[in-house]
């Protein structure tokens, strides 16, 4: 058996869920590979959106993806825990209850607040570099308003009103962005006059968002100004009191909200290691992410202080990609051999939304600004999001985004965020269940459940000429007792009808109606011919009726070239082969347990995407009228969850997702509903 090894990842950030994608698709299915990831929290957090949790657009769980998400059934083990010591001789990581031994180890410990040593700010402010901090944040933010509503002294209320932001980098500019939005929000819940209220920006470089070019600057600028954001320029901070900014050269800012964005640094965990630093808690690294002392430490995101073209690597979601990448591939490398990698960046731009309606952004050379912009980033998110964690947590960015917005705070306003209640279409799904189950119960009355005959019931729905399977037997039977009458020409003639009727009770439904179909056109023109003969005869008396849409026709045309298309590929091509008998119990079987599902709401969901799948095939296949067309569009709306209203899913959808969400398959693709259950 092969010796074991085993890998060691710290932090679930970025840059360590990056890697432990990579190396555990590499050692799957190698059980002499163990992976073990350690953070402190149980999810993965967006780091980038959590502007969006402490201006309160999203929910605390927007920007939260739980490491049972990400890894599902993968061989990968997640532990809680918080490592306080790495002893790098031994090779153990040891946390205040429990030990990791490992061979290798990728240090991806994240980053915190650099304060640059002055005086009063980390006592005095609030940060955005946690999911703690952005909750801090929340939730004073809430509360400053309530105080500032009832509040009698001026100077007090002032004081409560006035939001001063330090840093005009990417998260400042995105912490401004909610905090001019849900400024205006609070000011009208609480009957505020807005022009009380200061949101202001300090920024001790002469510009702002200094990374982009001098026309998306101008353009952010712009923006903020016309939004009343005061924008401080070129002008440091020299410290800081409680409720008190102090800035060089200028008068003190007074306010109770002080929000510290101006700079980050290596965590003190990833400080205290004993390996080579350099600034900024960032340990050295080589070309390869590894420590330059030891070789079977990696480096990955704000933990590697790896200098690219003499400039330390950018602190971004890129940044701790690349670094993941290459460290997993040179980790690979040391356990199985082959080819090593350097860390080759290939930075694809920034994006900076300043709130929930405007945006910049330099992708690919490519410089945006407003819906183009935001709409880059919303995509950006969405890809990160189904490469870690697959559709199901795309879903749920999307609902957070979009479908659950509050107070018109999504790229799109309000018009994706409005809610029906269940109760109002539980009327409307109850008739279209009983509408399904009646058309089930016609084709039974109509005789498509009875096989005696012979006859084929669901004839109409193939091309001319298309004998569906088991219509054969039938026919060869019918030929056989027509050559046995010919044989015997003595027996009377009755007798031989007789012979024929038993051997084939019924002529074949089929070819029946495809002499009725070519039939059709000439008796359509006969028809046609004597229409026209009686007008031109009588052209006062007859008028032609005209009508704005006759509901009675197709939707589609049945001899369209898309209907003879769609009807030659999926009804000649597939289900002509199915036995005719199968193919009328699917049918009536079909219509009936969709109605009976809708009508008592029992996995609605299911039997709502049947409905719109049958009405599809009807309508693509030129059967489906204009005055049925609400069964589709009453499906569609069923999709939304309508059967927990007054139905049965009530109780049964709840054991079905916790049992699903439970199995191997489910975890294994990201195809669960809700959160995992294992």
């Amino acid at each position: 058996m092969a010796e074991k090894k085993r890998i060691l990842i710290l932090g679930g950030g970025y840059g360590g869920v990056w890697a432990g994608k990579i190396l555990e698709k590499h050692f799957r299915s190698r059980p002499e590979v163990e992976i073990t990831l350690v953070d402190r929290h149980p999810y993965h957090t967006l780091m980038t959106e959590l502007h969006e949790v402490a201006g309160w657009r999203c929910e605390p769980e927007s920007v939260q993806v739980s490491f049972k998400k990400i890894f599902g059934a993968k061989r990968i083990n997640i532990v809680v825990d918080n490592i306080e010591k790495i002893d790098m001789e031994a090779k153990i990581a040891t946390s205040s209850r429990n030990s990791y031994a490992f061979d290798y180890i990728v240090v991806g410990s994240g980053a915190e607040p650099e304060y640059f040593g002055i005086s009063g700010i980390q006592e005095n402010s609030f940060t955005l570099w946690s999911f703690e901090d952005a909750m801090r944040i929340r939730h004073h933010l809430e509360h400053c308003f309530e105080l500032a509503a009832q509040e009698t002294d001026p100077a007090r209320k002032k004081k409560l009103l006035t939001f001063v932001v330090a840093g005009a980098g990417f998260t400042g500019i995105e912490m401004i962005g909610e905090l001019l939005e849900y400024r205006d929000l609070m000011c009208r819940k609480h009957y505020i006059d807005r022009s009380e209220s200061r949101v202001i920006v300090v920024e001790a470089m002469p510009t702002i968002l200094p990374m982009l070019s001098d026309d998306l600057k101008a353009a952010s600028e712009k923006y903020l100004r016309k939004h009343n954001c005061e924008l401080m320029i070129g002008c440091p901070i020299v410290g800081a009191e409680k409720g008190k900014v102090l800035l060089k050269d200028k008068d003190p800012l007074e306010t109770e909200t002080f929000i510290w964005t101006c700079g980050v640094k290596g965590t003190s965990f990833a400080g205290s290691l004993p390996l080579p630093m350099g600034k900024r808690n960032r340990i050295e690294a080589d070309t390869e992410m590894r420590s330059t002392k030891y070789p079977f430490v990696y480096l990955v995101g704000d933990n590697s202080g790896y200098m690219h073209d003499g400039k330390p690597v950018a602190q971004i979601v890129e940044t701790a990609h690349f670094t993941a990448e290459c460290a997993a591939k040179n980790l690979i490398a040391d356990i199985d051999g082959g080819e090593r990698h350097t860390f080759k960046p290939n930075y694809h731009g920034v994006m900076v939304c300043i709130g929930t309606h405007y945006g910049v952004s330099n992708a690919m050379n490519w410089n945006t600004k407003g819906f183009v912009a935001l709409a880059i980033k919303h995509m950006i998110n969405v890809v990160y999001l189904f490469r870690i964690a697959g559709v199901n947590q795309v879903w749920e960015y999307l609902k957070h985004e979009f479908l659950d917005a509050k107070g018109h705070r999504s790229l799109v306003g309000g018009l994706a965020a409005g809610k029906v209640r269940g109760y109002w279409p539980l009327l409307l799904r109850m008739w279209l269940g009983f509408m399904w189950f009646v058309e089930g119960m016609n084709k039974i009355k109509e005789g498509w459940l009875d096989f005696s005959t012979g006859a084929s019931k669901s004839g109409w729905l193939f091309s001319p000429g298309v004998k569906q399977a088991g219509l054969k037997a039938i026919a060869d039977a019918a030929s056989a007792a027509s050559e046995a009458v010919a044989a015997a020409p003595a027996v009377d003639a009755a007798s031989a009808a007789s012979a024929v009727a038993a051997a084939a009770p019924a002529v074949d439904a089929a070819s029946a109606a495809s002499a009725a179909y070519a039939a059709a056109p000439a008796a359509v023109d006969a028809a046609s011919a004597a229409t026209a003969a009686a007008t031109s005869a009588a052209p006062a008396a007859v008028a032609k009726a005209t009508v704005f849409l006759d509901t009675s026709k197709s939707i589609i045309d049945p001899n369209s070239g898309f209907a003879t298309w769609f009807r030659h590929l999926v009804m000649d091509g597939v289900m002509a082969y199915l036995p005719y008998t199968l193919m009328q119990v699917m049918v009536v079987a079909m219509e009936c347990l969709i109605g009976l599902a809708l009508f008592g709401g029992l996995f609605t969901w299911w039997a709502a995407a049947a409905s719109v799948a049958m009405c599809l095939l009807f309508t693509f296949n030129g059967m489906f009228m204009w005055s049925q067309l609400w069964f589709l569009f009453a499906g569609i709306l069923m999709l939304g969850g309508a059967g927990r209203s007054f139905g049965c899913d009530t109780f049964v959808v709840p054991v079905f997702k916790k049992w699903w969400n439970g199995t191997k398959f489910a975890r294994k693709w990201h195809f669960y509903a809700d959160d995992p259950s294992k």
